[in-house]
């Protein structure tokens, strides 16, 4: 009895020995949390700011001076092509307008009397070279005769008289033809000097009337009835009257950052999120990228900024929303997530468990004996990884995996080369992650982190 006691207590020695000895191995282990390799369903979207606009409208500006004497319409009233949305005070243009058009009568009036007057010259000339024809051929004959002495000195004369009165007649009638001619021209020229005054004194009448270009709705009414309106010249803006937008086209123009737009296409799907309508989401679809990057700080083109600037950019994306509400306003703020790209069956992993690595970390340090490292090798040895720790359960050892990568998702990112489903892989912490070594010894703890205690 006494000699199984003995043995009894050997064992249970023996075993709280073991036990100790394991339990003193494990102290220096690296506690870290795994997680497997998965297949999902993932998608990279990009996420951008901006806010809503019509896909048309119009600055209705001041195309004249005056005071407004008319404003039938009120802001976010509907209006119709053609309707009248407001009148400048016109007495003067339209006084300047009767007067040109009461020259343009006269002028008309000057050309049909010059017209006329040509016809009768003209009538005055034929009678004047029948005259001529006759009393030359007389003339000619009376010289025959006189020659031949059948008629007396007296006939002659008075048939050489005749003739040269004929003949001056004719030149006299030749020269009113060119007189009733210039007449008629200049009567013309005033007729058409007198249409162009017209067309300008109607242009400058019509630009106190402003009506709608389509249909659409008066967004902004910046003015009130009774105040003075001004032109634009040169580089000072003109009096803005009123915005018509047509909201039947709504979009969402936001601003993507420049390492996110090489990724955005045309055509791509969107959900739009409006600030004002919290619990709703519309579709959208990408219609419109712009070329020029925006400065972030101004909002200008980098193309009309003069000077050289190292600040953030952004490029202006257009989303054409799919099914707008009627309620939605110009200048709500918007957020855009453009889906870029989607993989279905994907192999993921989670976004947190990919790290960088030096290819000389994950070099074996046990292999003896010093040798200097070639410039080559130096650089080979500084070239950058991108992987993650796979558990080796059998060992308790963690090993350092390169890998290629996909399209990144919100939480989990595409691994196109190195892993297979069912892997299992570090995915934290971070902290451990940063300095975690190739084929360190390692102890799975996905237990939750506790909570911090404020009170302690």
């Amino acid at each position: 009895m006494k000699k199984i006691l003995i043995i009894s207590g050997i064992v249970l020695l023996l075993v709280i020995i073991v036990a100790a000895t394991v339990t003193m191995s494990k102290k220096g282990d690296i506690a870290v949390q795994t997680g497997k390799v998965t297949r999902n369903n993932i998608a990279s979207i990009v996420t951008a700011s901006g806010e809503i606009k019509p896909k048309t409208f119009v600055n209705v500006g001041a195309n004249a001076m005056g005071r407004l004497v008319s404003l039938p319409v009120k802001e976010g009233d509907h209006v119709k092509k053609g309707e009248l949305l407001a009148q400048l005070e016109n007495i003067q243009p339209e006084a300047d307008l009767n007067a040109t058009r009461a020259g343009l009568d006269a002028a008309q009036a000057d050309a049909a009397a010059a017209d006329a007057a040509q016809k009768t010259a003209q009538a005055a000339l034929t009678l004047a070279q029948a005259d001529y024809d006759q009393k030359s051929l007389d003339w000619q004959r009376g010289q025959s005769l006189y020659k031949d002495q059948l008629i007396p000195k007296q006939d002659y004369d008075s048939r050489k008289n005749a003739y040269e009165a004929s003949s001056s007649n004719l030149e006299q009638a030749k020269i009113r033809i060119l007189q009733s001619k210039a007449q008629l021209d200049s009567a013309q020229r005033h007729i058409k000097q007198n249409a162009a005054n017209l067309t300008h004194a109607s242009d400058v009448l019509a630009k106190t009337t402003y009506v709608a270009p389509y249909d659409g709705i008066v967004t902004n009414l910046p003015v009130r009835q009774g105040e003075m309106v001004v032109m634009g010249i040169q580089n000072s803006p003109g009096s803005t009257i009123m915005t018509i937008s047509d909201m039947s086209i709504v979009t969402a123009e936001v601003k993507v950052d420049e390492t996110d737009i090489i990724n955005v296409k045309l055509g791509q799907s969107a959900e739009v999120t409006i600030d004002a309508l919290p619990k709703q989401k519309f579709k959208g679809t990408v219609t419109e990228i712009g070329d020029n990057a925006i400065l972030r700080s101004t909002g200008v083109s980098t193309s009309q900024s003069t000077g050289g600037s190292q600040e953030a950019r952004d490029f202006k994306v257009v989303v054409t929303l799919d099914h707008p509400p009627e309620t939605l306003r110009p200048g709500l703020s918007a957020t855009a997530k453009i889906t870029t790209a989607t993989r279905d069956n994907a192999v993921t992993i989670p976004i947190q468990a990919l790290t960088i690595r030096q290819r000389g970390d994950l070099k074996d340090k046990k292999s003896g004996g010093v040798q200097a490292a070639t410039p080559d090798q130096v650089k080979n040895d500084k070239e950058e990884l991108q992987g993650v720790f796979v558990y080796r359960a059998n060992e308790n050892k963690v090993e350092f995996v390169p890998v290629e990568t996909g399209i990144t998702g919100t939480t989990d990112i595409e691994v196109t080369k190195g892993l297979k489903e069912g892997d299992m892989i570090v995915t934290g912490s971070y902290k451990v992650l940063r300095t975690l070594r190739n084929e360190a010894k390692v102890k799975v703890d996905n237990s939750a982190p506790a909570k911090v205690d404020d009170n302690s």
